[in-house]
């Protein structure tokens, strides 16, 4: 397992643009516009977008979290200066794109320890640590599953919940990420 360090870095970016254009409902489909404008260059700039948020009306809140590249760092985990290179790339791409329409402000951050678990290979790169699992539909009469990440099989995550196990599809998550433990701190400053 490779780690993003203990607590997330941010580096943040105002950009003005025209009046009250930003009061729409930004949804999914805008948060993967952008993801798909932004992954080719931060891809090669050596990291990855491990997700792209869009909150708030008034104050648009651009929120795109970023980490190396398959997971592999040099042990240090993203820092300030990695952030403001994504930064940098992302807002001239946004400028020229403009994808939001007036104003935002673009924050670029590592996950942090207790990151979001977004892709299938989130949840199989971190087997065996403690995560909080929120679906879109109910599965069983819930939502909202604790335990421990036991892998993926397909398109299927699999969590352990009070000593049984529990499959859930991918596509029904809505919302995932690790818990801060003692485990999970005592893993990241092995690495």
């Amino acid at each position: 397992m490779s780690w993003v360090g203990r607590w997330p870095a941010f580096c943040f970016f105002y950009a003005p643009g025209g009046g009250g254009a930003n009061k729409v409902n930004f949804g999914m489909d805008q948060s993967g516009r952008i993801q798909n404008l932004i992954e080719p260059t931060v891809d090669e700039l050596g990291f990855e977008v491990v997700r792209v948020q869009i909150m708030g009306r008034d104050q648009v809140l651009v929120q795109i979290m970023v980490d190396h590249k398959d997971g592999h760092d040099d042990g240090q985990g993203i820092n300030v200066d990695d952030c403001a290179t994504v930064s940098r790339a992302v807002s001239a791409l946004m400028e020229i794109d403009d994808p939001i329409g007036g104003a935002y402000t673009l924050e670029v951050s590592s996950p942090g320890l207790d990151r979001p678990l977004v892709r299938l290979r989130d949840f199989e790169r971190f087997q065996g640590l403690e995560a909080k699992i929120e679906t879109n539909q109910p599965q069983d009469g819930r939502r909202r599953f604790r335990g421990r990440l036991l892998g993926v099989e397909g398109d299927t995550v699999r969590i352990l919940v009070d000593g049984a196990e529990v499959e859930l599809p991918h596509p029904n998550i809505h919302k995932a990420k690790l818990l801060m433990t003692d485990e999970l701190i005592a893993a990241s400053e092995e690495n």
